[in-house]
């Protein structure tokens, strides 16, 4: 999926827009998202100028997004609309992400709940292979 695509189904646009292509794609299921982390990236200047190290709140809303793609789909009870974070649990991260990093991130449904529109899911982020960022997220899919 390239980001045309990726643009068909996510709200997110320039600067937040955080997934660059899917590799893996299986709707309702699961999804594999690249972020390709360079210097060019808006946040850099700030974190940190004399060290860049991708924020890990921005990975998480990365994971997210990817989350979303998974999700918003009309096939697997999906709407297009939007996704909101409902919580986020046992997230840790476990390397600094610099310029010049790929993010390969994981994201996996563990549970739904279509009468409310809730979605568990388990997330893992990897640079080289190693996992650098991981949690669950909860996610709740609405209009508003």
């Amino acid at each position: 999926m390239d980001i045309n695509q990726i643009r068909d189904i996510l709200p997110h646009r320039f600067p937040f827009l955080l997934v660059d292509r899917v590799i893996e794609y299986n709707p309702g299921v699961s999804a594999v998202a690249i972020k390709n982390v360079t210097i060019n990236d808006n946040f850099f200047p700030g974190h940190f100028p004399e060290r860049p190290i991708m924020p890990g709140v921005l990975m998480v809303e990365a994971m997210a997004q990817v989350g979303g793609l998974v999700m918003l789909q009309p096939e697997v009870g999906g709407s297009r609309e939007n996704f909101f974070f409902a919580g986020i649990d046992k997230v840790r991260f476990r390397k600094p992400v610099i310029a010049g990093d790929t993010l390969v991130m994981r994201m996996t449904l563990t549970k739904l709940q279509k009468r409310f529109g809730i979605a568990k899911m388990e997330g893992k982020a990897y640079v080289g292979g190693e996992v650098v960022c991981e949690g669950e997220f909860l996610m709740a899919m609405g209009s508003e």
